[in-house]
């Protein structure tokens, strides 16, 4: 055939539609009707009542006066709620902006304004940091609380969620976006460089990532997936579209509990799980008396720092199957994952644990994953020696960063899409990261600036200087450590400063070590950062790591 006679044949809506992870739900409620798609602790919903809530809940927004192109925030638990909301808002045309619940109130204060959120749907459990949050606006959005869970911690006024989505059509007509590059959500990082940066995902690249995730996990109508990752960290890795996408079961989680973990993996039969080294690591820990019987099995995709032999050993007796996951906000989730080998069977522990904790190679939409020279961008020979930096391309790549040109431009230079950390390429094409290429504390998956930190620091009175490095801790896989030079005066102790830090930010920032005396300096009186680090992370030694490090951190 011709290219001019292929030229004339036209796009039309028989042969193309929008790409959204909104049909996912349409077709499983259309398919699996009458099967289980959400267990909550306190309500179980048919594909088909999902659907039905879903479209009441979209009615009932419109009715308000939500339209294309607006902001809804959600700050909510693993629940059936924030599920729903997934589906909801999008209808509209609308963007959904799910909110960190670690934060504090001025964390989410600025989120709100920065993301011009209209309307904001709050679980009461986050009743206090919300509503310190609301009383900071100028302009607070309008409140729907959700309110019927337990471990409210403060009544927040605004319309009751039950009573708006009963107000709701179940049989709402929403129609798919006309572009596929449409808003979807909005997620925020966690302020690596100053205040949080709004990262925008599109319907194309949902769709997509919830379609890789599905197969790379091998996920059926019969999974059932255990929501133990947080539902707002990069949309949940993708899967609350990819579980929707197979039909399979969502089994609803208010908090991180072992008891209850292992409870509903036996009761529900769960096959697939998600989270960070810290989820892996408590359960592998209560799990001690309690292993999970024959017929449960689980495959955990795991986040984060790379899992020791002992953790895979361990994970492997208790009925885990753990795979190594890459990924940052930027990428929805997994950009790229440690695919199984089958000649991986044969080798010992040790062995293969050197295998696992590779970052991996690229997840089915993205085209490139590859360790890129810092000096000159030509691609790292596969040598698993020669350090450079991650730098992706591909279909789930984000849209850019909201209000914020500029660090999109610099995030994308050069056509690909620059993640900072440094790593490795070993000869069989499996990528390994080295160190990270700024002060970023990664501590139970969630992203720590080390500035915030020292900011805080600066503001103690006794505080002369302050530099704040990523600590080793087995249990978060990273943890802040602040070093720290006092004025001449009255003496402080370590706990005074962690106090004070956690008194003026979210806890889960402050650090967690506190050491005292000089600090180390170059020349020309910089903080030797790299010399700390060599005190607290034996792994950054490597010159080239460290070259590449402060190249990268040169150009911003």
């Amino acid at each position: 055939m011709a290219l001019a006679d292929y030229e004339q044949l036209a796009r039309n809506p028989a042969n193309h539609s929008a790409l959204t992870p909104l049909a996912f739900l349409k077709r499983s409620a259309y398919i699996y009707g009458n099967k289980l798609a959400v267990i909550d602790s306190d309500v179980t919903l048919t594909y088909r009542a999902f659907d039905a809530r879903c479209r009441r809940f979209a009615s009932a927004l419109a009715k308000r006066g939500v339209k294309a192109g607006d902001t809804v925030a959600i700050i909510c638990r693993n629940t059936h709620e924030m599920l729903e909301a997934r589906y909801a808002v999008p209808m509209l045309g609308a963007v959904l902006n799910p909110i960190n619940t670690r934060l504090d109130g001025a964390g989410i204060a600025f989120i709100l304004g920065h993301g011009e959120a209209s309307w904001l749907v709050a679980d009461h459990a986050f009743g206090d940091t919300v509503g310190q949050a609301l009383e900071q606006m100028d302009r607070p959005p309008k409140l729907v609380v959700i309110d019927s869970h337990a471990q409210a911690t403060g009544r927040l006024e605004g319309e009751r969620f039950e009573t708006l989505v009963d107000h709701g059509d179940a049989d709402f007509d929403w129609e798919k976006p006309d572009d596929e590059w449409a808003a979807l959500t909005l997620l925020y990082t966690s302020g690596t460089t100053g205040d949080p940066k709004g990262v925008v995902y599109h319907h194309r690249g949902a769709y997509l990532a919830a379609m890789c995730n599905a197969m790379a996990f091998n996920m059926t109508a019969e999974s059932v997936y255990l929501w133990t990752l947080p539902m707002f960290h990069c949309d949940g890795w993708g899967y609350v579209w990819a579980v929707t996408a197979a039909g399979a079961t969502h089994v609803c989680l208010e908090a991180i509990d072992s008891r209850l973990i292992h409870e509903r993996m036996e009761a529900h039969g769960v096959t697939h799980l998600c989270g960070a080294p810290i989820v892996l690591n408590t359960l592998l820990a209560d799990f001690a008396e309690r292993d999970l019987s024959l017929t449960v099995t689980a495959d955990f995709a795991l986040g984060g720092a790379a899992p020791p032999a002992a953790v895979i050993s361990r994970a492997r007796q208790i009925g885990f199957a753990v795979t190594h996951l890459y990924g940052l906000t930027e990428t929805y989730g997994p950009s790229a994952l440690c695919v199984w080998q089958p000649e991986w069977a044969d080798l010992d522990i040790k062995a293969l644990a050197a295998r696992m904790a590779r970052q991996g190679v690229a997840n089915f939409a993205i085209d490139d994953f590859a360790v890129l020279r810092v000096e000159d961008g030509t691609a790292a020979p596969f040598d698993g020696e020669t350090v450079g930096e991650i730098c992706i391309r591909g279909n789930t790549v984000m849209a850019g960063y909201l209000k914020n040109q500029a660090k999109t431009d610099a995030a994308f230079a050069d056509g690909w899409f620059h993640s900072g950390d440094l790593a490795v390429t070993h000869a069989d094409g499996y990528i390994e990261i080295k160190d990270r290429a700024k002060d970023i504390i990664i501590s139970g998956g969630e992203n720590i600036s080390s500035l915030e930190i020292e900011d805080v620091l600066y503001g103690h009175e006794a505080v002369a200087e302050a530099a704040v490095v990523a600590r080793p801790d087995d249990q978060w896989g990273e943890v802040p450590c602040a070093f720290i030079t006092l004025r001449t005066g009255p003496t402080v102790a370590e706990a005074d400063i962690i106090a004070f830090c956690r008194d003026r930010m979210a806890h889960f920032k402050a650090p967690k070590q506190v050491i005292f005396g000089a600090l180390p300096k170059t020349a020309t009186g910089k903080i030797r950062k790299n010399v700390l680090r060599e005190q607290t992370l034996k792994a950054m030694n490597n010159p080239d790591v460290m070259r590449s490090k402060a190249k990268i951190n040169e150009k911003g």
